[in-house]
């Protein structure tokens, strides 16, 4: 496993995101550091559902709380139609909520296996990094 690079601000910026999809009953949810991978990205936010309604709904919430937090919107966003994986790409995060069948399938933790990860436990102290997630 690789130490944390992400920019702080990004990494406030995935455990916001991480806290929508929580306030929707997401699972699972887990923050992964590829910026020593990727050049593309800094982090992804990778949190699942159990229904197609479900993970549409946990998509709009992260969409809708960081557009209303921090005025972003998503620079391309993929797979709302079928509600099976929603891709919404803000450049330096993109967040993944997956149908957990297609989580399964996909299997992107162990795919990126070399990156740091957070996993996400309660909504409360969002900021803070020690009550917001547990580093594994």
């Amino acid at each position: 496993m690789t130490q944390a690079q992400a920019p702080a601000g990004v990494r406030r910026l995935a455990r916001e995101a991480a806290s929508a999809a929580l306030d929707k009953k997401a699972f699972d949810i887990v923050i992964l550091d590829v910026s020593q991978q990727l050049v593309i990205t800094d982090l992804f936010v990778v949190c699942s559902g159990r229904t197609d309604r479900q993970v549409k709904t946990i998509a709009q919430a992260v969409e809708d709380r960081l557009r209303d937090t921090r005025g972003l919107l998503p620079y391309r966003r993929e797979g709302e139609r079928e509600a099976r994986w929603v891709l919404l790409d803000y450049v330096d995060l993109v967040v993944h909520v997956f149908h957990q069948e297609e989580r399964g399938y996909y299997e992107l933790e162990r795919l990126w296996a070399d990156a740091a990860m957070e996993r996400m436990t309660t909504t409360e102290g969002a900021d803070d990094e020690p009550a917001a997630a547990e580093a594994t």
